[in-house]
Formats: C-alpha cells, sequence, structure tokens
C-alpha cells in the first residue's frame, strides 16, 4: 500500500472522528503554493485548521513531533489564504494537530498558534 492511499485512510479516518466531536468538515487537502492543509473544520464560530500527522511506530518520535516550527509557519500561511479566497473575515482560528499512531488517534487542540509568528503583510 502507497503511503499516500495509507495518508487518505488515516484523515477519513480523522475527519470521521472529528465530526464526532461536533466539528464540521469544510474541505480536503486544500493546496496552495504556501503548503497543505490536510483538513479544515468549523466548530461553532471558530475555523479550525488540522494538521494530520501519522506514524506506524514511535521509533523516530511521536506523529505530533513531525510539525515543525516550518510546517507550523507553511500551516498558518495557507490557513490565511483560505480564509482570504473564502471571503471569511474576523473569524476566530485554531490549529489543531491529529497525531496517529497505529489505531490510536491523540487529538491535540489549539497544537500551536499564529502569534509566535511574525507575518508580513
Amino acid at each position: 500500500m502507497n503511503t499516500r492511499y495509507q495518508g487518505s485512510l488515516v484523515e477519513a479516518e480523522v475527519c470521521r472522528y472529528i465530526q464526532k466531536l461536533g466539528m464540521l468538515p469544510l474541505c480536503k487537502n486544500y493546496k496552495r503554493f504556501t503548503g497543505e492543509i490536510d483538513l479544515i473544520a468549523k466548530e461553532k464560530d471558530t475555523i479550525v485548521f488540522i494538521e494530520v500527522k501519522a506514524r506506524a511506530t514511535d521509533t523516530k518520535g511521536s506523529p505530533a513531533e513531525a510539525v515543525t516550527r516550518t510546517k507550523q509557519r507553511r500551516i498558518i500561511m495557507t490557513a490565511l489564504m483560505y480564509l482570504k479566497e473564502n471571503h471569511i473575515y474576523g473569524a476566530k482560528m485554531r490549529f489543531d494537530v491529529a497525531a496517529v499512531s497505529g489505531e490510536t488517534i491523540k487529538y491535540i487542540r489549539s497544537a500551536f498558534g499564529a502569534e509566535q509568528f511574525r507575518m508580513n503583510k
């Protein structure tokens, strides 16, 4: 089984998981030149950008540890593009990570935030 196919299966599982948490999925695999966001959802009045990371084992560290500051910055820039393209202004936003190890999903709300980066306008 190739990694892209495995990734799509994991993302589908996480999508079902967030729906059980009460979130409404809006978009999967949103890609722009700045990067990609695996899942975008809405929870009440908050737009949630979700990075899905999966690893078969933790020998190279946990899946959440793979969401580096560089990756976070790319996700934030891409999220801003999504908001602009969809004319969503003044919305609350949150950046979550779904860390999948085997059959276990560790869902981390507010895993990182845009305030840690200085964004040029």
